[in-house]
């Protein structure tokens, strides 16, 4: 499929890549001529000079044949308006804008317009990193309210049944990583050790699942 992506940063060029290497068509634009150096030699796709959001540049970038739009430029307006551009007149369904404030992003994402915060993302991983007991963000919702988190469980939940961590907690056990394998959890999955658990939660009662993995089950009940 074809896509085009707005910003040829660190984000962009990375995309651009990783969608080209996968035998997609790529388009980029950038305001910078010089941004395209982070392509490098072997890169194929088109590369446009201009304004994401104007239109004679996204008909350049075949954008009317387009499958996925991408607004990653480092200005929050920009990637929005892009965004809302390439959705709203052209009818490209898949579309992502990058913002780094995360109170902007939540009401986009509320416009339909899908969003990644990066400073919310950033920030949490940098959290993890420093303070690596209790969980471990994976993904979060545009909003930041809902989590994805590898949990720390202590060694007393190894033998009971996953169903418990649901019993006893707000959490729900996405899957298991066990031996370097996912594995989707069942009613009859049994914690074995060296089991990571990766669980969906609010971000609001993290903590309180964290605190009640930390403890056995009879102490968190």
């Amino acid at each position: 499929m074809h896509v085009v992506i707005m910003g040829c940063g660190r984000v962009g060029s990375s995309l651009a890549s990783e969608l080209e290497a996968a035998g997609h068509s790529v388009a980029i634009i950038d305001l910078s001529r010089e941004a395209f150096r982070r392509l490098g030699a072997d890169f194929k796709g088109r590369t446009i000079t201009g304004v994401g959001f104007d239109r004679d540049t996204l008909r350049e970038a075949g954008i009317e044949m387009a499958h996925a739009f991408a607004a990653v430029s480092n200005g929050d307006n920009s990637n929005i308006l892009a965004a809302r551009v390439a959705r709203e007149t052209y009818g490209i369904q898949n579309v992502v804008a990058r913002i780094y404030d995360p109170g902007r992003a939540e009401i986009y994402q509320r416009l339909g317009i899908p969003t990644v915060a990066t400073v919310l993302w950033t920030s949490d991983q940098i959290m993890r990193r420093l303070l690596p007991q209790g969980s471990q963000s994976e993904w979060r919702d545009a909003s930041g309210k809902v989590q994805l988190c590898e949990m720390h469980v202590d060694g007393s939940w190894f033998g009971s049944p996953v169903s418990l961590i649901e019993e006893i907690t707000p959490a729900r056990v996405a899957f298991i990583t066990r031996l370097g394998e996912g594995l989707i959890p069942t009613e009859h999955t049994v914690l074995q050790d060296g089991d990571l658990i990766h669980v969906i939660v609010r971000d609001s009662e993290i903590a309180l699942v964290e605190n009640a993995l930390a403890h056995s089950p009879e102490e968190a009940s």
